[in-house]
């Protein structure tokens, strides 16, 4: 169900057990050939074909477009919430739906940036309700919810998500082909975290003067539909499992 289309007596008419989900990605630079909406498209196609598959038994709201973005800001066309802003509306609008009485809020996660004030939002407000054991609150970024190497022969270069790279370009030519630039030619740019394990604070361009991390040149039409079958996969295995959770206990 898209929270968009339901009215408001449908909507106090769900049981209050009900999934609500927050989809959440960026408008960002996304290197020389992909549209600055990238994050969103891709995360909108997720659930688009995940709400098919569940089968109205889930509720989405609409995607949040506007992310946390101020690490791309050198990139003309970005559009950022500061990390503070960002976070508040995340609170805000979980707080909402909780104040109607609904207990499961999932944020589906589309943009690394949105990673860390997503977590804290939901830590913030599990401090907030501390005393409610019946809520159930979860960020879930939607390229950790599958594996595309499992039971695939498809030769991916890229070993996990970069930025405008193998897997985001791929999902785009398969989308979108039209919104891809020519990515042929596109040298390969280290993806690889300085000072790993620790984290070092960043910004896009002293990692990537070009504005994306990892191999476009690599991606393939059908790299970016398996891409696409295996996180909506995931996306509909972890809200089946919020829609099994007995209601009170931390374990499912």
């Amino acid at each position: 169900m898209y929270l968009a289309e339901l009215s408001s007596p449908a909507m106090a008419a769900l049981p209050r057990s009900t999934p609500i989900v927050f989809p959440i990605a960026a408008m960002e630079q996304h290197g020389p050939h992909l549209p600055l909406y990238t994050d969103s498209l891709l995360l909108g196609e997720i659930v688009r074909r995940a709400e098919i598959q569940t089968s109205g038994q889930v509720v989405f709201a609409p995607l949040q477009w506007l992310g946390n973005s101020d690490h791309h800001l050198d990139f003309p066309g970005t559009l950022s919430a500061p990390p503070r802003v960002y976070l508040d509306l995340l609170v805000a609008m979980a707080e909402n739906v909780i104040r109607h009485g609904f207990q499961r809020l999932v944020f589906l996660n589309g943009h690394g940036g949105n990673d860390v004030p997503g977590r804290q939002a939901i830590f913030e407000l599990r401090q907030s309700y501390r005393d409610r054991h019946d809520l159930l609150l979860l960020i879930a970024t939607y390229w950790h919810l599958g594996d595309p190497f499992k039971d695939a022969h498809i030769p991916f270069v890229q070993p996990h998500m970069g930025h405008a790279c193998e897997w985001e370009t791929s999902m785009i030519l398969r989308l979108a082909p039209h919104l891809v630039g020519d990515n042929a030619r596109l040298a390969a740019v280290d993806a690889t975290p300085a000072f790993h394990p620790a984290f070092r604070g960043w910004t896009a361009r002293e990692r990537s003067p070009t504005g994306y991390l990892g191999a476009p040149s690599a991606a393939r039409v059908e790299k970016g539909e398996r891409l696409f079958q295996v996180f909506t996969a995931g996306t509909v295995r972890l809200l089946e499992r919020v829609r099994e959770w007995n209601g009170s206990t931390w374990q499912e």
